[in-house]
């Protein structure tokens, strides 16, 4: 199955003039399959959620609520496993059970970029917020066998103008899935002192760095207390973190 953006890059060829075999040889793909996509079958099946699916339009273009989708690929990114063995594809992302609001949040952001239906499946200590759907693997091309922590995570390049964006709810996915806002304590010279913070711990390497990319976007100072995880301290940087992330609910 080749990609919705080579597809629509051929389309985009023949409509403005070029052949099929043009067509073909631009994208790479073979004369048949192209001319099926510009002279059979113009315009892919629009039933079910390929309608909804940004990527598998004819003109493959931008999500209609790239806030959510930008929140969503956070979520994925930390919490989120994407089954595509089965024969419709799944995207589960786990909720800890001491955060409903964090399902709540979930759910709206599935069915805003993809979803028709959401189910919440029961585990001990966590509720997987899921959703079946064929075209998943469009949207979120980071899947793949494995842990994400054993294979490189790079953002596509329509996916980097999106979080450019809207960073703040990209890092607002992030931080609700693998990350806290908690109340440090600390003794200086016999006198306590509290004060917010926010962590972020996960084992990606690629996945860290996106997670600092987005801080510095916004102006964000940050630091790695170690090697898998950040902590975001300074009273400035807290309070611009909480105009975008918050506390989990």
């Amino acid at each position: 199955m080749h990609p919705p953006e080579i597809r629509a890059r051929a389309r985009r060829l023949y409509l403005t003039g070029a052949t099929v075999a043009e067509a073909a040889r631009a994208v790479g793909v073979s004369y048949p399959t192209v001319r099926h996509w510009c002279r059979v079958q113009p315009e892919p099946k629009q039933h079910g959620t390929a309608m909804r699916c940004f990527r598998c339009r004819s003109e493959a273009g931008n999500p209609t609520n790239p806030a959510q989708y930008a929140y969503l690929l956070g979520l994925y990114l930390g919490d989120g496993h994407l089954v595509t063995t089965a024969r419709i594809p799944v995207l589960r992302i786990s909720c800890a059970d001491a955060w409903p609001g964090l399902m709540d949040a979930c759910e709206e952001a599935m069915k805003n970029v993809l979803a028709a239906s959401v189910q919440r499946v029961k585990s001990q200590g966590c509720v997987s917020v899921q959703s079946y759907g064929k075209h998943w693997p469009c949207l979120l091309p980071q899947h793949g066998p494995g842990k994400k922590h054993e294979r490189p995570i790079v953002l596509a390049d329509w996916q980097r103008p999106i979080v450019q964006a809207h960073p703040g709810d990209f890092l607002r996915g992030l931080f609700h899935s693998d990350g806290c806002r908690f109340s440090n304590r600390v003794t200086v010279r016999g006198k306590q002192y509290v004060y917010p913070r926010y962590m972020f711990t996960n084992e990606s390497v690629d996945i860290m760095g996106l997670c600092q990319w987005a801080l510095d976007l916004l102006g964000i100072a940050w630091r790695m207390n170690r090697r898998n995880c950040l902590s975001v301290a300074r009273r400035d940087a807290v309070a611009t973190l909480d105009r975008h992330v918050g506390p989990k609910s």
